[in-house]
């Protein structure tokens, strides 16, 4: 595991958050999913032996409050410019996964001299009727692993790591944490994930990555041809034996295509 340093920061709407840090070299951000970052991030451990890896955390996913500042797209997308304001980085990589996938998206729509190269990993943001994406919020969290993960069991227990659920007290917080995260979530996301961005990807003119496992069973690989053809300037990779945890499950493959892309 890297040597992570941890800092707390504030933004200029004054909403704190945690940001994971480690490796020199060119600045990337790496923005996370629905399960927030776990202890465990291999993917950011081969990232950060060569690149500067700045991971926040977005509100509602961390011990800092502020989600109640956060109410709609367009909130997510300006809290996620104000957070490089606050990295102070000039033009980094960013890499966005599941939700983060689609906020970093957003971002790159508002301000596309923000940020040099994008890649995106099994991003939210789009919504087919004929692929329909699955309703992780009707999933109770006992569920969430056959969804996540291509291999359930190894993801109940990357998911669980840590927890004693035969202890009650350790249950409650687990189950209150979950509810927070997905109630942060659920603002861009519930009842579906269809913000429109897909009238404004006609603004994204960064180079761009779609990384997709070909078994996600939340959001069908079926997406990443989507996205492409919706991006002037992007290429895919479809991940084997990944489901949409790929970042956990297929960690050495992402990060082979990753630095392929970013150099």
């Amino acid at each position: 595991m890297a040597d992570y340093q941890h800092r707390t920061l504030e933004t200029r709407r004054g909403i704190e958050f945690d940001v994971r840090e480690a490796g020199e070299g060119k600045d990337l951000v790496f923005l996370h999913g629905l399960t927030g970052l776990l202890e465990d991030e291999p993917l950011l451990d081969s990232l950060s032996r060569h690149f500067h890896v700045l991971a926040p955390t977005w509100p509602g996913f961390g011990v800092e409050e502020g989600e109640e500042k956060i109410e709609d797209m367009l909130d997510f997308s300006l809290h996620g410019l104000d957070i490089l304001d606050a990295l102070e980085v000039d033009r980094p990589d960013l890499v966005g996964h599941s939700l983060g996938g689609m906020v970093a998206a957003e971002m790159a729509c508002l301000q596309n001299a923000r940020i040099d190269r994008l890649a995106l990993l099994a991003p939210y943001g789009l919504f087919l009727d004929e692929d329909p994406i699955a309703d992780a919020f009707a999933t109770i969290p006992f569920d969430l692993p056959a969804l996540l993960f291509a291999d359930s069991e190894a993801g109940q227990k990357i998911l669980t790591a840590g927890f004693d659920f035969t202890n009650n007290e350790a249950l409650t917080n687990f189950m209150v944490a979950n509810a927070r995260r997905m109630g942060t979530a659920g603002k861009v996301l519930f009842p579906i994930p269809n913000r429109r961005l897909s009238k404004r990807l006609y603004r994204l003119s960064a180079q761009t990555l779609i990384v997709w496992g070909s078994e996600d069973a939340l959001i069908p690989s079926v997406y990443g041809d989507h996205w492409k053809k919706r991006i002037d300037r992007a290429e895919s990779v479809e991940v084997a034996g990944a489901g949409h945890m790929l970042t956990c499950e297929r960690p050495a493959e992402v990060f082979e295509a990753l630095l392929k892309f970013l150099g």
